[in-house]
């Protein structure tokens, strides 16, 4: 006969079976039956007991492991307590690092900010020393300038203040010194033009104090020409038909080269009036000078000419000082119009001076030409004139107004020498005492 089976076996088997179930799913797919088989209570409570049952052997089974690994589960257990209070004092050290760590954080923190700030400090350290040393040189050109003035390097002063405007005021615009010396450029420039023209003033008087001595310097090499042509006229008959400043007697006479500006008695420098020249066109003034030296030339061309006129005077000095002033004016007149571009224009200005100075040369001479009674005295006087007339003419000048005057001076003569015919023709027609009583 079979062994009985217990009611709630098949449950236990059911219940094991839902207990090995691998997924939430499988688990209630295979309770669904079970749950309905409850339908009675001893259904349910076979299905109790067969729970109570897989329990008590699952909490048997634990048991039993328990007591078969009590020693290794106590030996885990100290292991684990150990390495749990381990963890707790690495825990700690780790937290205590941490804190170290953030306090070196926060002061690494504080020193990279003083670091930053330190280099900003010098950063600006450096930009205020390259600022100073802009401004420096600034200042250094601006005294430079001044000492060039000094110096009288007029034209040097002018470009290192031309520099110093375009170059070095540009890199140093957004500080102070920049605007100040910007605004004492104009006044420099000024210095510069009344320093130059101080200079040009001292070198026109010289000029004028010359004019003299360079006209006599002009009217001797006048006369060796004249002997030298003399001398050429008596070897060859046929060049009697060329005057003095002719296109013959100029080439005769290229072997025999002077400078009437620059020889032993007489040097005449013109690089003051260069130097001038230039500077006022590099301002922009070069209209203004040209009026101001046309102005102070008119000046001193008023100052050659005397009041009156002694024509009888020893040897003739007042008429040879005052053609020989008007000559060296003249000359260097001329040599300023050849040495220049745009100062002196020839027609409208120094021509129109020329015939100024001839007129008042001529009215001089006519006024006192009346004192003159003596035809030797009036041929000195003629001389004097012609030897002016050819000095000139080589320099371009026209003469035509003092070929009047040695017109003039011809009538003259020829009134003096019927004069002193007739007093001469007198004297002899008329007897005397004696020759009558003898008769």
């Amino acid at each position: 006969m079979p062994a009985l089976v217990e009611p709630h076996a098949d449950l236990t088997a059911a219940v094991q079976q839902i207990l090995l179930s691998s997924s939430g799913s499988d688990y209630v797919d295979q309770l669904i039956p079970v749950m309905k088989d409850l339908r009675t209570s001893d259904r349910a409570a076979h299905l109790i007991q067969a729970l109570n049952h897989v329990s008590s052997d699952r909490d048997a089974e634990i048991e039993r492991i328990c007591n078969t690994n009590h020693q290794e589960f106590v030996a885990s257990v100290n292991q684990l307590q150990r390495v749990r209070e381990g963890t707790m004092v690495l825990t700690s050290e780790i937290m205590s690092l941490s804190q170290s760590i953030a306090a070196s954080t926060e002061k690494l923190a504080e020193q990279k900010k003083a670091l930053v700030d330190s280099r900003g400090v010098r950063q600006n350290i450096d930009d205020a020393t390259q600022a100073l040393k802009d401004c420096l040189e600034v200042l250094r050109l601006a005294n430079q300038v001044h000492d060039l003035l000094g110096k009288k390097n007029h034209y040097a002063a002018l470009r290192a203040l031309d520099e110093l405007q375009n170059v070095h005021l540009r890199e140093v615009t957004r500080y102070k010194i920049a605007e100040m010396i910007e605004k004492s450029v104009p006044a420099t420039q000024r210095l510069i033009a009344e320093a130059v023209m101080t200079d040009l003033n001292t070198w026109l008087y010289r000029i004028r104090e010359t004019s003299q001595f360079l006209g006599e310097v002009a009217f001797y090499h006048t006369e060796m020409r004249r002997a030298r042509q003399k001398e050429r006229l008596e070897q060859d008959e046929y060049l009697g038909s060329f005057k003095l400043n002719s296109a013959i007697e100029l080439v005769a006479d290229e072997s025999e080269e002077f400078d009437v500006l620059n020889n032993d008695e007489v040097q005449v420098d013109f690089s003051p009036l260069f130097e001038c020249i230039h500077i006022h066109d590099a301002l922009g003034q070069a209209d203004k000078f040209r009026q101001e030296y046309a102005a102070t030339r008119r000046r001193q061309k008023e100052l050659l000419l005397p009041a009156t006129l002694d024509l009888l005077d020893e040897d003739g000095a007042g008429l040879s000082s005052l053609l020989e002033g008007i000559a060296g004016f003249a000359i260097v007149e001329r040599a300023t119009t050849k040495k220049t571009e745009n100062l002196r224009a020839v027609t409208d200005v120094v021509d129109e001076l020329w015939e100024s100075m001839c007129q008042s040369a001529i009215t001089l001479i006519s006024n006192a030409l009346h004192t003159v009674d003596n035809d030797d005295k009036l041929l000195k006087i003629k001389g004097v004139i012609a030897l002016f007339v050819q000095t000139m003419e080589n320099w371009g000048y026209s003469v035509a107004s003092l070929d009047s005057l040695l017109l003039t001076l011809f009538d003259k003569y020829a009134q003096l020498l019927k004069k002193r015919f007739s007093d001469d023709f007198q004297e002899v027609c008329t007897p005397t005492p004696l020759s009558c009583s003898g008769y």
